[in-house]
């Protein structure tokens, strides 16, 4: 088939490279000409582990290609992805003007029949707006020129986005016509050999599925936040209570993971767009409301911690983090809890070093020149002149550190741990006074 990505961000360029990957022939748009010419020159403009090789091989085999003409791209593929972002706009809703755009661009370029798909995580009734700007278009143009809209949502997670797509555990499609509906049959059979993983619905109901996946997964992961803060004041652990719960097949073990609180591109973003798509409905979604009003407070928790242990002034004080980005594998800071933390702490009137393993130089994007913010090339350095050690990733290569050094190298022994990735007796046995979130 020949495909059309429009976006290579995250979801466009996984998309496009695993799309080729199985065979087909994809062009991947992106108005941005400097993202066009560091992937035409073989780079990535995003860490993704397993990407860029997907990426050389396809390239390499012609079946790769990218582009900054968009007549190119439209007249390219019967199949058109939009996969571009949809930032939160001040009220919390999705900003669409990169999708509209992308719509109206193929309504004004298309010639023959298109099948438009909605890649980008976009709210309910998304697609009726794209239709109608392809629509408009073609009206001005004076031409009837066939067409779908359909919305295949996205489920790949950084970091694994790459497996994630090439082994699906479900693909969601929501289309209207039979025509759409053969297409997209076609174009995930290489994805389902093993058992049938497409999931067809109506097109509304596809773009709530998006938004009720993630909110489900933000709900669970603040539920085990709260209990653990809870746990702490009762003198229970919630490891123990993870273990517990996570045993009940009803309940599972996955996101039940305390911690500093989520973030990222789409659990903070889709929980906001879905609370004010309620709203405009004339419904208040009082649990979402109260999970991320607990996300933020959550990524309080180890600021808490820090001031109970040195005091609210933390003028002279020098920190030491591990982990910037807001999960491992990924270099992506949006929404990190690292950002809320090394701000507090500056607020407060200490200065930080941070060690993260990929997502310095984005960290140097956010905070600029920012004096109180450097940077150490490995975990141990960062720990020089600290009074204590504060991990917010769980990196692999955090979790067997050398907890004798760290006691030797700290001013204070002391770690703030807001992944709970240690057994507390471990960091405890070597003398080190061992803060964790919801640890006895």
């Amino acid at each position: 088939m020949k495909i059309t990505v429009v976006g290579t961000g995250y979801v466009g360029l996984v998309s496009g490279a695993c799309l080729a990957e199985v065979g087909n022939d994809v062009l991947c748009l992106d108005v941005n000409p400097e993202k066009i010419r560091v992937l035409k020159e073989g780079g990535i403009p995003i860490h993704e582990p397993g990407l860029d090789q997907v990426v050389a091989r396809n390239v390499a085999a012609g079946r790769l290609h990218f582009t900054t003409d968009v007549e190119e791209a439209v007249r390219f593929g019967t199949i058109q992805f939009i996969a571009v972002g949809t930032p939160p706009d001040e009220d919390g809703s999705a900003d669409l003007q990169y999708v509209l755009a992308a719509a109206r661009n193929i309504g004004r370029l298309m010639n023959d029949y298109k099948v438009v798909i909605d890649k980008s995580t976009v709210p309910v009734g998304t697609a009726d707006k794209v239709r109608a700007a392809i629509a408009g278009e073609l009206a001005k143009r004076g031409v009837e020129v066939p067409y779908s809209v359909v919305s295949n949502p996205e489920f790949l997670k950084e970091g694994a986005a790459v497996d994630d797509f090439m082994r699906p555990d479900r693909i969601v499609v929501g289309a209207d016509d039979e025509q759409a509906i053969s297409l997209m049959r076609a174009l995930y059979a290489p994805f389902q050999r093993n058992h049938e993983k497409l999931v067809i619905m109506d097109v509304r109901s596809a773009e709530l599925t998006k938004y009720a996946a993630n909110a489900m997964l933000a709900t669970r992961i603040s539920f085990m936040n709260e209990l653990a803060v809870l746990a702490e004041k009762l003198g229970a652990d919630i490891e123990q209570v993870r273990q517990g719960i996570g045993s009940d097949p009803r309940i599972g073990w996955h996101f039940l993971y305390a911690g500093c609180g989520y973030g990222g591109s789409c659990f903070p973003k889709d929980v906001k767009a879905l609370i004010k798509t309620a709203a405009d409905a004339g419904q208040h979604l009082k649990v979402l409301q109260s999970v991320e009003d607990a996300n933020d407070a959550q990524k309080q928790v180890l600021v808490d911690k820090v001031v109970a242990r040195f005091g609210e002034d933390l003028r002279g004080r020098h920190f030491a983090l591990w982990g910037l980005a807001f999960k491992p594998n990924t270099d992506d800071m949006r929404e990190a809890p690292s950002r809320v933390i090394i701000a507090e702490l500056f607020k407060r009137g200490a200065t930080v070093t941070a060690y993260d393993p990929v997502a310095m130089e984005e960290a140097g994007r956010i905070f600029g020149d920012e004096p109180r913010l450097k940077y150490a090339d490995r975990p141990m350095a960062a720990l020089d002149g600290a009074d204590a050690l504060v991990i917010v990733t769980e990196w692999k290569e955090f979790r067997s550190p050398d907890f004798a050094a760290i006691k030797a190298t700290l001013k204070s022994p002391v770690v703030f741990d807001g992944r709970n990735m240690f057994d507390p007796a471990l960091p405890r046995a070597a003398g080190l006074e061992y803060s964790a979130i919801g640890r006895k």
